[in-house]
């Protein structure tokens, strides 16, 4: 049975555990629709750079404070049964699964959005931070937290003076 929403080890919670706990609370009989999303691990980044693998660390008693909140306010929503959000710290390769968020409801209607909000919210507001190792054009494996390049990446725009 799966304990918590949370943050977990690499390999400590199967697809398949999660379903069971969902399908077997004592109030699945009400969920006529479940929706999943798996993140996983892209093997390119959004500037078209070949990523090697993702190191994944988290504030873990912060990151699940959060996550569990997000679940909690979530689930109180009309027509939702359940609502977990499992996020995985590690090492990970392309194509390794990263979370699993899933929702459980009466309708497709009640889950479809709730999903989607559950998603934003914890890749905004989650303690858990993501760094990249990638391949850059020499072969040189090169790595960075991902927060560290967007920032990067905000400071070299070019000041957009058309407003003036």
């Amino acid at each position: 049975m799966v304990a918590y929403s949370g943050v977990h080890e690499k390999g400590k919670l199967s697809l398949l555990d999660l379903l069971k706990s969902v399908k077997d609370r004592a109030d699945f009989h009400k969920a006529g629709a479940l929706a999943l999303f798996v993140g996983v691990v892209r093997g390119e980044t959004a500037d078209g750079e070949t990523v090697k693998k993702l190191e994944l660390e988290a504030y873990e008693k912060k990151a699940n404070e959060v996550l569990g909140g997000i679940c909690k306010e979530l689930q109180s929503r009309q027509g939702v049964i359940d609502v977990q959000i499992h996020h995985f710290v590690g090492d990970f390769g392309v194509g390794e699964d990263l979370v699993y968020v899933v929702v459980a409801g009466a309708h497709r209607q009640n889950v479809f959005p709730v999903l989607e909000e559950a998603v934003e919210r914890y890749k905004r507001e989650a303690a858990i931070f993501k760094k990249e190792y990638v391949i850059d054009k020499n072969g040189a494996t090169e790595s960075y937290w991902v927060s560290e390049r967007e920032a990067e990446k905000t400071r070299r725009k070019p000041e957009d003076n058309s407003a003036s």
